[in-house]
């Protein structure tokens, strides 16, 4: 999705950042504008730096170098509850206590709005019954996430970060070890979220044709370099995906939706 000018100095921006774990590096000198409003989906092979560059884009790993920026102001200069307000993060394989009900694991999405010692407030309530119905929740509410299938779980999180009321959301691999019909389940919620509540989603996919299928923007890695960013329909080229996974593939079209399918 192009970008105008408007829109330059909205949502996250990368301006030259340098990212790694002790004296290893990960990604250098990256610059990444993320279209707001829209799903960018960040493709690579393992260790191509797209989870580093996800967590540095919720502010959960300080940059070497370089600087995130939100709405044109470092990320470093909010508070952990501002930016919390304002950006979701749902990690790969989150893990809940035994018991927890969903209602209970939805409602704990509140804490960056409130305060220690404020009391559920009217807001509160409006917030999670929302992002229940909004993921198809509300009626396994009470239900304990133990009792449900994957594709509840993986919703049921995704509740949580929308009770957050955030106008970002960030999923780190949202889709691993779902199975199929659970996969489509997730996906379609996401790209439900960007078209009716106007949402900025950035998600790390492994599959390449659920991200030419689904997103809007997709931006390519390889080992800690941007490589491509852009439109599916121009960016998942034979010479792309060759030059990113490494593979031969064949493209063909989706009967159904005429986006791009690989067939490796």
């Amino acid at each position: 999705m192009p970008l105008n000018d408007n829109e330059a100095g909205s949502g996250l921006r990368l301006d030259k950042l340098s990212l790694g774990y002790g004296s290893r590096m990960i990604v250098e000198e990256l610059d990444l504008k993320i279209p707001p409003q829209a799903f960018t989906v960040l493709l690579g092979r393992n260790g191509s730096g797209k989870s580093t560059v996800l967590r540095a884009c919720a502010g959960l790993l300080k940059p070497k170098a370089g600087t995130v920026l939100l709405d044109g102001k470092p990320l470093a200069r909010f508070t952990a509850r501002e930016s919390a307000r304002r950006i979701a993060i749902l990690p790969q394989g989150p893990v809940a206590p035994e018991g927890l009900t969903v209602s209970d694991l939805v409602r704990q999405g509140r804490y960056p709005h409130r305060s220690l010692f404020s009391r559920w407030s009217r807001a509160d309530e409006e917030a999670v019954n929302e992002a229940l119905e909004l993921t198809g929740m509300a009626d396994l509410r009470e239900q304990p996430l133990e009792n449900l299938s994957g594709g509840q779980r993986q919703r049921a999180w995704i509740a949580m970060s929308l009770a957050q009321q955030t106008e970002i959301l960030l999923l780190d691999e949202p889709t691993t070890f779902l199975d199929l019909a659970h996969q489509a389940e997730v996906m379609s919620l996401i790209t439900a979220l960007v078209k009716s509540r106007r949402k900025t989603v950035v998600a790390v996919l492994h599959d390449v044709n659920q991200a030419a299928r689904h997103a809007d923007h997709i931006v390519m890695f390889k080992a800690g370099k941007l490589v491509q960013q852009g439109p599916p329909n121009i960016i998942m080229t034979r010479e792309h995906v060759r030059r990113v996974f490494d593979i031969d593939p064949d493209i063909i079209h989706d009967p159904k939706t005429n986006a791009k399918f690989i067939l490796s």
